[in-house]
């Protein structure tokens, strides 16, 4: 029997979270100074983040994973797909006052605060100053899993929960659109690593109704084709992640900017390359993404959520698993304290509701259609 779709919910689930929490020990390093210190990373640490004085416990998580509890949360509440006002609502009633700088980039107490006043969801991103950051990007997979086998409705939904935190036709939430096709791909029964990465390669931007816009978005969907031809290619014979490392040295080296080395850009398409060199691992995926160097948590949690979606979670270490749910049972700043299996047990059961109701109507309306 193959993969079941339980469990390629779990693998994504726990991929990200655990490559978030393994990859949070050395964001921001290169991979020479990861190498030089310690070896390869392949172990949940102790780290700390935003110089706050946490030393946070191995196993625990970072801010991209309390953007995607909040999503998670959403999910499991409707039983369905959300929209931006769904989750915005989820927003204003679960981040806690004291979590505020703790598991949150500065540019979130900004948006949260924006969002008390009322103003529309979709507005907010209009207010976070990095529209190509891969702040959803990395976070996105439950979109994309609630519309497990849909690539179509995962790029729609992301567009517009997407707008949570960046400006419509932004070039960050293209390439989040990336993110949640290749999971959406992934979850299908028949799915291999060619199949999601010719779906990716195939979907684009979502479709505007306001022809005034259709020009530019149409060059700019296929600059993010074009970046990610240009990385499958040059990393077509790497063998292991220190020979990707190397070819990525070639294209990306941004600093001294704030998130230089977070470009949306740049995560997604080197996740693509690892996702395709692990031939979909989830466990390879996670240790890959950590020693790359740079945005370790990030590329991490991408690469790892879309391998998981495709493989599932039978080669994640129990060890990783069980510590990870142990720091967030610990963890008084986080969104939720749910473990990892029931936060991928909620999103399963939320699709097989959807999927009743849909089976339902179609039932009804082919009855009344005869």
């Amino acid at each position: 029997m193959g993969v079941t779709l339980q469990d390629k919910f779990f693998g994504c689930i726990a991929g990200v979270h655990i490559g978030s929490s393994m990859g949070a020990t050395v964001e921001g390093w290169s991979y020479q100074k990861i190498t030089e210190t310690y070896g390869e990373v392949n172990q949940l640490r102790s780290y700390e983040h935003y110089n706050n004085g946490w030393k946070r416990p191995p196993g625990t998580t970072e801010d991209g994973v309390e953007r995607q509890k909040l999503m998670i949360t959403a999910i499991i509440e409707k039983q369905d797909r959300v929209n931006a006002e769904d989750v915005k609502a989820i927003w204003l009633r679960d981040i806690k006052p004291i979590s505020i700088g703790m598991v949150s980039e500065p540019f979130e107490a900004v948006l949260l605060a924006r969002a008390k006043t009322g103003i529309p969801a979709r507005d907010l991103g209009q207010y976070c100053d990095y529209a190509g950051l891969n702040s959803f990007a990395r976070a996105c997979h439950p979109i994309g899993l609630i519309n497990a086998g849909n690539e179509e409705w995962a790029m729609r939904d992301i567009y517009d929960v997407g707008q949570l935190y960046q400006v419509d036709k932004s070039i960050g939430l293209q390439w989040a659109q990336v993110t949640g096709v290749g999971i959406a791909a992934a979850t299908r029964p028949d799915a291999t690593v060619d199949s999601v990465i010719d779906a990716v390669l195939k979907r684009t931007y979502s479709t505007y109704n306001n022809k005034q816009y259709q020009k530019a978005i149409d060059q700019r969907k296929y600059g993010v084709r074009l970046k990610l031809e240009e990385m499958l290619e040059a990393t077509k014979d790497c063998k292991d992640y220190k020979e990707l490392r190397v070819c990525f040295d070639k294209y990306f080296g941004g600093t001294g900017i704030p998130y230089s080395m977070a470009s949306a850009s740049e995560v997604v398409s080197k996740a693509l390359c690892i996702f395709r060199m692990v031939k979909g691992n989830t466990k390879d995926a996670i240790i890959a993404g950590v020693n790359l160097g740079r945005d370790t948590d990030c590329l991490a949690a991408v690469a790892a959520g879309i391998s998981g979606a495709l493989t599932g979670g039978s080669s994640i270490p129990r060890e990783w698993i069980d510590q990870v749910d142990k720091a967030t049972k610990e963890n008084i700043y986080t969104n939720s304290q749910r473990t990892l299996r029931e936060s991928s047990d909620g999103l399963y059961n939320a699709f097989k509701a959807r999927m009743a109701r849909g089976k339902q109507l179609a039932a009804t309306m082919t009855a009344y259609a005869q």
